[in-house]
């Protein structure tokens, strides 16, 4: 038996389709906080149980007779470090095997330290636990970028404070066929992964794509990261998000977010999916 945390989630879900392709319905477990939204799954023949990262209660009936877990990584930051204990310290009592843990890139040495902090002590609570452990450490999802790549499309610019630093994002159903393939495959445990897109890019690269996609020029404009918060505001962005924004731009300024390993593809078996796919995806539709 397979469970999935955060099952009615975009990468839960994604998992969940690559899972079924694998193994069948009855092998699956969806762990859900809202058992509404879980619905279509219980629908295809796949096990749905109610799982709260903060009631250790709902998690010792929900991973029962698990023996393979995809913990997937909170989105509370400042309290996924004892949601995820919770998990694992549950996961021991009810005699789950394997657990594969979705951490950051570089979790180790990220300069992004707000997000990367809770994934490394996570990381070690799992690492302590007596439990095989896989560790699939992801870079950024490349659809974090949708909602910037639409508005430089609608002003006609790029803006960031990110200068000629690269980046290597892949998709979430990037990352879900990874999950799925260390659920279902031996010989994954133990093993860290530093997960990320073949293809390393520019904010510069990042405006050409919109170019290409829309057929009209986006310009790309570098700003100080003073003028990027300030730049956030004008746009209506909220301060305390503006902030955490801003954090974001400076890991990426300091290539935070890219890895040439190509250690994504490799365990896929195939190229991820490129950027200008996923644009004109977003723009052309």
């Amino acid at each position: 038996m397979i469970g999935i945390t955060a099952a009615t989630g975009r990468l839960g879900r994604l998992v969940i389709a690559e899972l079924l392709q694998r193994v069948p319905p009855d092998r699956l477990v969806a762990l859900a906080r809202d058992l509404d939204k879980a619905r279509d799954l219980a629908a295809q023949g796949i096990t749905v149980r109610h799982a709260d990262y903060d009631d250790p209660a709902t998690l010792d009936t929900a991973l029962r007779g698990i023996q393979r877990l995809l913990l997937i990584s909170g989105t509370e930051v400042g309290r996924r470090v004892r949601q995820h204990q919770n998990v694992i310290a549950t996961a021991v009592r009810a005699g789950v095997q394997y657990i594969a843990y979705t951490s950051l890139l570089h979790a180790d040495r990220s300069p992004l330290r707000f997000l990367a902090d809770e994934h490394l002590a996570t990381e070690h609570a799992l690492q302590e636990s007596g439990l095989s452990w896989v560790i699939l450490r992801h870079g950024w999802y490349t659809e974090n970028f949708e909602e910037r790549v639409r508005h430089a499309a609608a002003i006609g610019e790029l803006v960031s404070a990110t200068g000629t630093a690269r980046l290597s994002p892949a998709t979430r159903a990037d990352y879900a066929v990874a999950a799925a393939i260390v659920l279902t495959d031996d010989g994954h445990a133990g093993h860290i992964y530093e997960l990320a897109g073949d293809e390393a890019w520019t904010m510069a690269d990042l405006a050409q794509a919109i170019t290409e996609a829309i057929g009209r020029p986006i310009a790309s404009r570098h700003v100080t990261p003073a003028e990027y918060r300030a730049f956030l505001l004008r746009q209506g962005t909220p301060e305390p998000i503006a902030d955490v924004l801003l954090t974001i731009e400076s890991g990426i300024a300091q290539e935070a977010l890219f890895d040439d390993s190509r250690t994504l593809s490799r365990l896929i078996g195939r190229p991820t999916t490129s950027l200008r796919t996923v644009v004109r995806t977003w723009l052309c539709a």
